[in-house]
C-alpha cells in the first residue's frame, strides 16, 4: 500500500530520511553433538540474518510516527541505527540532516534515546548522579536542566526514587527514571522504543500525554516502537509495520482499520439459545444465549445476518462493532505469516 504522499515537503522539513538501507547480522549455528562440534572448530557454519532489506522511510519534523511490527521485524535494528549504534551494510542513512555515525558527537547531543531493555543509570549510584552526570558531559544550561528535571520528576512521580541506587529500582521504576534522562536536554529527535515497558496504566497515560504535550509546544520529532498497539494509535496518526525487514505498511490508523482490515465483530442472542449459521459470517465463540461472529462488512451486509439469524430463531439482541486495533494488527501478522511476499 502506498505511504501519505510526501512531494510537498522540503529536504529541510525532514528529521529522520532512510534510502534503501540494508543491515544483516551473522548468526554462529552452535553444534549439537561432539562430532558436529569437532567439525565446526575447522569450519564454522554461519547464518547471514537479513534484519533490514532496502528500507525507505522519511519522517517530517515534529511528526509522530509508529513503528510497529512482529518480533524480528527490524524495529530495534532501526532504532539502533537510527541511534548510532550501528551502521548500515547499504544504503543511506539521515537525520537532522547529518548522517549519525559520521557526526556523532554533534547528532547525539540532539537526540534522545529510550531502550527498554537497556539503562543508561550509573547501577550503584543513586538516580540523582545520573542526573548530574547527564548535565555535566551534555553540558545542559542550569536554568534549562533545572526545569527539565523539575517537570519530568512531576511527571513520573520520580522525587521518591532520587535517593534510590538503580539496582534497587523496578523495571518500571527503572524505565521512568530512562525516558525522564532522555528528555533533560529537550532533544529535537526521540526514539523510543518499547518505553512503557513495566509501566502501569497511570504512568502509561501521564507518559503519552506528555509526549504529545512535548510534540506541540516544542516540535520534538517522536519514532515509537511497541507492541501495544491501542497505545501507538493514541499516540500516533501515523504507522509504518515492518516484515520480514522491509516496510509493508505505511499510513493512518484509519487506513490500516479500512483497507487492510475491513472486518467486523457481529454478536448475537437468540432467545432458544442455539448458534445460527450465517452464511457469510465466521462463528468464533458463544458464551451462553450469546454468539460472536466475524465477517467482511465491504462483502456481507449486517442486515442480511441479522435476517438469516431470525429465520433460525427468534433474535433477542444485536450488536456490532469494529475489532479492536490488537485484534487487526493480530489478524494482519497471520495473514503475513502466510504470505510468502510479506505484503498485506
Amino acid at each position: 500500500m502506498a505511504g501519505p504522499d510526501r512531494l510537498d515537503t522540503s529536504p529541510t522539513d525532514i528529521a529522520v530520511e532512510l534510502r534503501g538501507v540494508h543491515k544483516r547480522f551473522m548468526q554462529r549455528q552452535r553444534a549439537g553433538t561432539l562430532r558436529e562440534l569437532a567439525g565446526s572448530l575447522l569450519h564454522p557454519k554461519v547464518t547471514w540474518i537479513e534484519a533490514l532489506r532496502g528500507i525507505d522511510l522519511s519522517v517530517r519534523r515534529g511528526e509522530i510516527v509508529a513503528y510497529a511490527g512482529p518480533n524480528g521485524a527490524g524495529k530495534s535494528t532501526t532504532i539502533k541505527l537510527l541511534s548510532s549504534l550501528l551502521v548500515a551494510d547499504a544504503g543511506e542513512v539521515r537525520c537532522l540532516g547529518m548522517d549519525p555515525s559520521r557526526d556523532r558527537l554533534r547528532y547525539v547531543a540532539r537526540i534522545g534515546v529510550v531502550f527498554g531493555q537497556r539503562t543508561e543509570l550509573y547501577w550503584d549510584h543513586p538516580v540523582s548522579a545520573s542526573f548530574e552526570w547527564k548535565k555535566v558531559v551534555w553540558d545542559i544550561p542550569g536554568d534549562r536542566y533545572l526545569r527539565m528535571r523539575d517537570t519530568v520528576c512531576d511527571l513520573l512521580d520520580l522525587a521518591p526514587l532520587m535517593g534510590t541506587t538503580a539496582r534497587e529500582l523496578s523495571l518500571g521504576q527503572r524505565m521512568r527514571v530512562d525516558l525522564a534522562l532522555a528528555l533533560l536536554h529537550e532533544p529535537e529527535l526521540l526514539l523510543l522504543d518499547e518505553p512503557s515497558l513495566g509501566l502501569d496504566v497511570l504512568a502509561r497515560r501521564r507518559i503519552l500525554s506528555f509526549l504529545q504535550e512535548q510534540n506541540a509546544q516544542l516540535g520534538t520529532t517522536v519514532l515509537v516502537t511497541s507492541h501495544d498497539m491501542a497505545e501507538l494509535e493514541q499516540l500516533a496518526g501515523r504507522i509504518v509495520m515492518l516484515h520480514q525487514g522491509e516496510i509493508a505498511f505505511d499510513g493512518d490508523f484509519a487506513a490500516l482499520r479500512g483497507d487492510v482490515m475491513r472486518h467486523r465483530v457481529l454478536r448475537i442472542e437468540m432467545e432458544d439459545g442455539s448458534a445460527p449459521v450465517l452464511r457469510g459470517a465466521e462463528h468464533r465463540a458463544s458464551e451462553g444465549m450469546r454468539h460472536e461472529y466475524v465477517f467482511d462488512g465491504a462483502e456481507v451486509a449486517l442486515t442480511d445476518l441479522v435476517a438469516q439469524a431470525d429465520a433460525q430463531g427468534r433474535v433477542v439482541d444485536v450488536e456490532t462493532h469494529r475489532p479492536n486495533i490488537d485484534d487487526v494488527v493480530a489478524e494482519l501478522y497471520e495473514r503475513w505469516q502466510g504470505d510468502v511476499t510479506g505484503q498485506p
